[in-house]
């Protein structure tokens, strides 16, 4: 029987193309997996760590963060999955730095507490959307107490429940404002509020509100609207009894923030989370944080929902892929067309 080899596409220096070569096959230690990749998916995150090196540990790098693939081999004291499952898992390089964590590899160690069975009915494609966004929105909304994004930086902790798998599902009396309404992890957001019972409003292009709503929104309003702050006020005061919960900011530019803050102001105040540092100096009846999307907080989520919620269609992948070549030599060009920017779409690489 032949050996299986491994690949990877590293990083060897910041702001330098990726380079494909060979890898060593990486073993599952206690409480992991070995995943045989099918296909992996794009994240801006991962063109900020190209482009300056952040959060890489160790050089040369492989990172990436999204897989979907069949189990290679099944480490000591799993219980939930075997060899040839099919499945779709978050890879924590981030925080481990160990290049066998990355995802632009053939074979890529992910966390059993990180991954989950994908239903036969969808393909390794579709699946790869979902690891990185559906942990960085339980990220977004179900942290109970602030914790560290980066130095001098707290993550948001807006304590909401865990999405439901019950249909329909039971409103919980509470509004997010989610900007950016059909990003991968505006979206996702979206979908997992919605799936907790909260009244969204979103805010996006407006040839996405469609797909805004599909996803769970209630209200979506132009984000180039001259009035959007005007129109996404009076939405939220016209919610009734709902509580207003606050925003998450999925763009966070100097523009979204001023929006974010003048929404806050007239609302008497809330939780401001985002995908970069918010800014200074906010006032004291905002509680504002970024958002760092590895936390054991989606444990829950990973074991008891992804994978029913997939099979009832409560979960779905969204955005939809967009497939840019098969083979790791595609992933460079992946990243060139993800930093040029996509909507309502996330780049995959097949395998």
């Amino acid at each position: 029987m032949a050996t299986s080899t491994n690949q990877a596409a590293w990083l060897h220096k910041i702001n330098t193309p990726l380079q494909v070569g060979v890898a060593p096959l990486p073993t599952a230690g206690s409480g992991e997996l070995v995943v045989k990749n099918a296909a992996i998916a794009i994240n801006p995150l991962d063109c900020h760590m190209q482009d300056s090196g952040v959060f890489v540990q160790q050089w040369p790098a492989i990172f990436g963060c999204d897989v979907a693939g069949e189990v290679y081999e099944v480490g000591a004291d799993v219980q939930r999955f075997k060899k040839g499952d099919r499945i779709i898992g978050h890879a924590v390089n981030l925080v481990s730095g160990r290049p066998q964590d990355g995802a632009f590899a053939l074979y890529t160690v992910v966390l059993a507490g990180k991954a989950a069975i994908l239903p036969s009915a969808i393909s390794f494609t579709d699946g790869a959307v979902v690891p990185f966004a559906l942990e960085a929105a339980v990220c977004v909304l179900s942290l109970k107490a602030p914790g560290v994004a980066m130095a001098g930086v707290p993550t948001p902790a807006l304590g909401l429940p865990y999405p439901s798998l019950l249909r329909p599902t039971p409103s919980l009396g509470k509004t997010l404002v989610v900007y950016g309404g059909s990003s991968s992890v505006g979206s996702m957001t979206t979908q997992l509020a919605a799936a907790t019972g909260i009244h969204v409003i979103s805010i996006a292009g407006a040839h996405n509100f469609d797909f805004s709503k599909h996803c769970g929104a209630t209200q979506v309003f132009d984000h180039k609207d001259p009035s959007v702050v005007e129109k996404v006020i009076e939405a939220i005061r016209e919610s009734g009894r709902h509580e207003f919960v606050g925003i998450f900011d999925a763009i966070a530019t100097p523009e979204t923030y001023e929006h974010d803050l003048t929404i806050l102001a007239k609302l008497g105040g809330g939780h401001l989370a985002s995908v970069h540092p918010p800014p200074a100096n906010v006032p004291d009846n905002v509680k504002a944080g970024m958002i760092f999307a590895v936390n054991d907080i989606a444990t829950p989520v990973w074991r008891d929902y992804v994978t029913p919620a997939l099979e009832t269609g409560k979960l779905q992948c969204l955005p939809p892929p967009t497939i840019v070549g098969k083979g790791l030599e595609h992933i460079q060009d992946a990243m060139k067309k993800s930093k040029a920017g996509v909507s309502a779409t996330k780049l995959v690489v097949e395998l």
